[in-house]
């Protein structure tokens, strides 16, 4: 088994999504291992990146205030480092494909490897330009995550068939924040989905109470929060830690 898979190994996962870096790479260490403990199931890790074309204001600005910290891909492979001393849920890193690139493809994903990232979710890549990445991260072990949005329709199975990891299901259309409602049929794209492959589902972009969790859960393996949570940190700053575990439990709590 996967280290991604044992994540939906015993029910309904819960992952959130944390920028590196912001306030800074102490406290970043501080919240991962906080929401570890507090429940979280796997940990998506935003490596921060000047243009997040996919992202809403909050983790635009997480980005930015991760940047102005002093945040590098160097340092957040030392974080993940120093995070696999003692955590060991599954993370996966969520970033843009310009920051693998400038870094060299080949010498990213085997340090990804080589620091205990089990995924990599590269949302401005398309099913049809993955190419370049899969031969990479298979040769490294590392699941290169696919995305199905509620516009992806005719392709749904083409990319559910290749699918490795779990598959991250776009509920919204548009960029990821907090929405007060999920209007997408979620259910009927989840069948589709199950339709060619058993590869775990996740939802994201727009939950952020444990309602919408709940109400989410039904209909995929696992729940994925990232706005909400950077909100707490934007509010707390270095105090964020403990703020982010009570808000991991009661989101575990309300997909059980």
């Amino acid at each position: 088994m996967s280290n991604i898979a044992k994540a939906f190994a015993s029910g309904k996962a819960f992952i959130p999504f944390i920028t590196v870096g912001d306030p800074d790479i102490d406290t970043t260490y501080e919240i991962v291992t906080a929401a570890a403990e507090a429940g979280a199931d796997l940990i998506e890790l935003g490596i921060p990146f000047s243009d997040p074309t996919a992202e809403g204001p909050v983790i635009q600005e997480a980005s930015l205030r991760a940047l102005e910290a002093g945040t590098t891909t160097d340092k957040v492979f030392e974080l993940v480092k120093k995070l696999r001393e003692t955590v060991t849920v599954p993370m996966v890193f969520m970033t843009y494909a310009n920051v693998v690139f400038s870094y060299g493809a080949d010498r990213f994903i085997s340090r990804c490897a080589e620091v205990g990232i089990d995924g990599l979710i590269l949302p401005d890549i398309p099913y049809e330009e993955k190419g370049e990445f899969v031969d990479i991260t298979r040769q490294y072990g590392v699941d290169l995550i696919s995305l199905i949005a509620p516009t992806s329709e005719d392709r749904i199975s083409m990319i559910a068939s290749e699918a490795e990891g779990f598959i991250y299901v776009v509920s919204s259309l548009g960029v990821t924040g907090v929405r007060s409602s999920i209007t997408t049929d979620i259910s009927s794209l989840t069948s589709k989905i199950r339709e060619v492959t058993d590869v775990p589902c996740a939802i994201g972009f727009g939950i952020s109470t444990p309602e919408q969790a709940s109400e989410m859960s039904k209909c995929a393996d696992g729940v994925i929060v990232g706005s909400a949570i950077m909100k707490i940190v934007a509010e707390y700053g270095k105090d964020a830690p403990s703020h982010v575990a009570d808000y991991v439990k009661s989101m575990k709590d309300a997909i059980r």
